[in-house]
Parts: C-alpha cells; structure tokens; sequence
C-alpha cells in the first residue's frame, strides 16, 4: 500500500529515532558507566544483557501482527522510550542509581527493540518497491545521523558538563535532553507517519501465529548444515564482541592503568567523526567488493578485515601514544576495517541461511543468532581484560578470530553474489546490526 504523504516527511525523523535508542543503550550507557567509575567486567556483563532484546525480537516479531496498526505501535514505543529517558534523570540521582539505571535501560531496550519491529513493518507496508529502493539511504542516513548526535554532538557536551557540574548531574542533563527530543518527534511522527492498516492480516489468531513461528523454527532447525553455520556465526563475532566493548573502555581507562586516558569529548569527537565516517566507508566498501568477487571468494578476506580491529587496538595498547591525531588515525583504521568485514556475515546470513519457504523471517532468526554470538563476547569481555590486563587481552582478541577463518573449511558458501542489489542491503543491514 502506498502512502498518501511523501515518505520525506517521515522516513527520515523514523529511522532517526530507531538509531537514537539504539545507540544509547548500546552504546551511550557504557561509556557513562565508565566514568561514572563502573568496573569494566560489571559494564560489559549488564550492556551484554540489554543486548539480548534486539537478539530475541524475531521471537515477538510475528504477534505484532495482530495489532491493526503498525503506526501505534511505533508512536506507543516512542513515547514509551521518551518516559525511559526521563526516568533515567531521576534514576541517576537515586543512591542505589546504577540498579535504578540498569532496570530503566531494559524498559528502553525492549521498547526500541519492539519498535524496531513495528518500524520497518510500517516502512514495508506503506510504500511500494519501487518507493523503498529509493528511499533506503534515506534511512541508513538518518540511522547513523543519530550515531554522530549521540557519540559526537551528546558526548563531547557530556565531557564539558562532567568538568562543570559533576559526572552524575552532567548525565542527568544529557537524558533530559534526549527525553525531550523524543518525546518531540514522537509527537511529530504521530501526526506525520502513516496510518496503514493490517487489513490483509484481519484473520490472524494468537494461536495461529503461534503455530507459524514453530513452523519456522523447525524448518530453520532443518536446513542442512545448519548447526555448522550456527557455530561459524557465533564464531565470526567472538572476537568483535570483546573488542568493541572494551576498546571504547580503554580509551578512557587512565593511563597509570594501561588505557590512554582520554577525556568523555575526546572520545566522542573521534568516534563521531572519523570513526563513523570510516565505518560507513568501510561497509559500503565492503559490499560492492563481495558483489564483485562473490561471497565465496571474499569471505577470507572480510574475516581478515574483522581481524583489524583486534590488531589496531593491540598496537594502542602496546605504544600508549599521546597525540590525539595518531589515536584518531588508528581509530579510522579501526572502524575502516570493521566496517568493511562486517558485510560477509550479513551476506552470510542473506544467501546461506535465509533462502527457503521462509527466507524473511529465516533472515530474522539468522541475524538473532549473530547478536546473540555478539552479546555472549561481550558479557564475558569484561572479565577476560581485567584477568590479563589490557594489552594482552587484545592479543587474546587476535587469536579469537581464528576459528572463523579454520571454519571456512567447513561451512557452505554461495557462489555468486547479486551485484548491485546486493551491495546496497548489506550496506543498510551492517549499519543497524553493528553496534
């Protein structure tokens, strides 16, 4: 069905706000932890679990079918999240305000988590194909347009706050601020989205939906080799979990205890500018390369890429340099490369796991699996690096991208890629599955 306003109106404040939630938990909140004097191992096990929601989401996906408009949904999330913010003010000023902020941080994740969901349900049910081919760089504009608000614009005014009023106030003024901004488009997007009904899904029952997704799963269970390309999946995050955690962590951690001891705006300068264009570079990169050589051919050299990182951060650890140029530079380098290996386990999933009688919601159960392959590397992450230090754990993270590539012996691999088609979703799919 096609929506009777331009998508222009919409498209882009909708796919802002589905990046905006996502970052903060994912990434907004660990950093704060951080200087707010969390240990790391608590950091990364409690943002490991928040992680969870967006891996188990493929379970609920199909019961918010049932609801007959998928624009209440998206409003009703919005203000939900909105309401998460501003409890987070108050949560932040409590005594007991790290168990108060976690709880309010799973209300957040869950809620951005169903309206994920309900979000790009809405985008394929208002407008046609031809509509959402063009439109689809809008929404992977404005999902990473809300990375360089939180991580550029947000952090670096959360690290002048910290000096002026104190950590706790200063954080409390950030989450005041993101409450009003959503609580502000979600008032817009419930006047300017679409108002498409599920009138083609009017016969749907709980029961029968219920029976659908164990229909699903079995017959995703049963794919051949599919335990083996479980495992690979799991394995290609391994080391990517633990790295993009702890990383952002030690840039922060003080000198005198192995990190490089950079400010809260430092941190966010460098990841919201170069870190992120590099990152984007890298993933559109990364897709046209595997269009051009096949999955098949490229696969080692995207698992190579995922291995840049681990090195990058190595090298930091082992060198301690001081100018904010050399740490910028290696960050790029850094996220150039993650960007650009990402892209083979999407395609993985795309044109190995997904295909069959239920290739969408397969490519849902596939991509569930991988954050959960992301989320078990970075609950435990936090431990590992405080049981070897940081240095050596991020040699430890070099050796962890070894299985993946041995696996390649093992797993099966399509042929050929799509070309052009294929390039641009797995640009839009990288930038919203990688943290």
């Amino acid at each position: 069905m096609t929506s009777p306003r331009s998508p222009i109106r919409w498209v882009p404040s909708l796919y802002f706000v589905q990046g905006m939630q996502f970052f903060v938990v994912m990434l907004i909140a660990g950093l704060m932890f951080k200087n707010m004097g969390v240990p790391n191992d608590q950091i990364a096990r409690w943002t490991g679990v928040l992680g969870l929601a967006w891996a188990f989401k493929p379970l609920w996906s199909p019961f918010l079918e049932l609801a007959r408009s998928k624009k209440l949904i998206v409003v009703s999330m919005q203000f939900t999240g909105a309401a998460g913010l501003a409890l987070m003010v108050l949560a932040l000023q409590l005594p007991m305000w790290f168990a108060a902020s976690i709880g309010v941080l799973f209300l957040l994740a869950y809620s951005s988590a169903t309206h994920d969901i309900a979000c790009d349900g809405l985008y394929m049910a208002s407008l046609d194909d031809k509509q959402q081919a063009a439109y689809a760089g809008w929404q992977g504009a404005f999902f990473n347009a809300s990375k360089f608000l939180t991580l550029g614009g947000l952090l670096v005014l959360a690290g002048h706050l910290e000096r002026a009023m104190g950590v706790m106030n200063a954080w409390s003024v950030i989450f005041g601020l993101l409450a009003v901004l959503l609580f502000v488009l979600a008032a817009y997007n419930a006047y300017a989205l679409p108002g498409a009904l599920n009138t083609d899904h009017a016969d749907l029952t709980a029961s029968g939906v219920w029976k659908t997704l164990r229909a699903v799963i079995e017959d995703f269970l049963r794919k051949p080799g599919i335990g083996m390309a479980i495992l690979f999946i799991m394995m290609f995050r391994f080391a990517e979990g633990q790295v993009q955690t702890i990383g952002p962590l030690f840039l922060i951690e003080a000198r005198d205890k192995g990190g490089l001891g950079l400010s809260t705006e430092q941190v966010g300068g460098i990841y919201g500018t170069v870190g992120t264009g590099a990152f984007l570079l890298g993933s559109i990169l990364g897709g046209y390369f595997t269009s051009w050589l096949s999955l098949r051919r490229a696969m080692p050299v995207l698992i190579v890429a995922m291995a840049v990182p681990n090195v990058t951060f190595y090298y930091l650890a082992t060198t301690l340099p001081h100018d904010l140029w050399h740490v910028g530079g290696a960050v790029a380098v850094e996220m150039f490369g993650y960007g650009f290996g990402f892209v083979g386990m999407i395609l993985y999933i795309m044109q190995a796991v997904a295909p069959g009688k239920y290739q969408t919601a397969h490519y849902a159960l596939g991509s569930g699996v991988m954050q959960l392959g992301f989320i078990f590397s970075k609950t435990i992450s936090g431990d590992i690096q405080i049981a070897m230090g940081y240095e050596r754990f991020f040699l430890w993270t070099i050796a962890c991208g070894v299985p993946a590539f041995l696996l390649l012996l093992f797993v099966r691999l399509p042929g050929a890629a799509a070309p052009s088609q294929t390039a641009d979703v797995a640009e839009q799919d990288v930038v919203k599955s990688a943290p």
